[in-house]
């Protein structure tokens, strides 16, 4: 038996708040926020006395989703160093297709979004970009040309 589709990607944030913002600017939807917590999650993600927020952002396309985490307890971890550079390992980034990407760096700059490079033509096909907003989480930005 396949997959059936990747369902959401998870990223834990401090502020919670400001990150929902910054992607909310960005196009997706607010689906639910609320608290989770108890045995049941400290048994799935294998940490004790779990308290925290969570927030679950849908694409326009109802397709892709992002799940944010605030941990209340236990403390959240700051990853080495801060921040980590591109050949760090892990998950480093998540890419979005974007009608216009001068506009999009413009409505999120004020959210704090920062060009990790440069804007690149790929072959004429895309205008790429990765920028890194609230909490060093780095998002990629597709513009399709043609």
């Amino acid at each position: 038996m396949a997959i059936q589709r990747m369902d959401n990607v998870l990223m834990v944030v401090e502020d919670l708040d400001t990150v929902i913002a910054f992607f909310v600017e960005l196009g997706m939807e607010l689906e639910n926020r609320g608290p989770v917590e108890g045995r049941w999650v400290e048994r799935i993600i294998a940490l004790d006395d779990v308290s925290q927020e969570v927030a679950m952002l849908r694409t326009p396309d109802g397709h892709s989703k992002i799940e944010l985490a605030m941990f209340h307890t236990p403390e959240p971890i700051r990853p080495h160093p801060t921040p980590p550079p591109a050949n760090t390992l892990g998950l480093r980034r998540v890419m979005f297709a974007v009608d216009n990407l001068d506009d999009t760096l413009a409505r999120l700059r004020p959210y704090g979004a920062e060009l990790v490079g440069t804007i690149e033509n790929y072959e004429n096909i895309f205008r790429l970009c990765y920028i890194r907003g609230p909490e060093d989480i780095i998002i990629g930005l597709a513009e399709q040309l043609g």
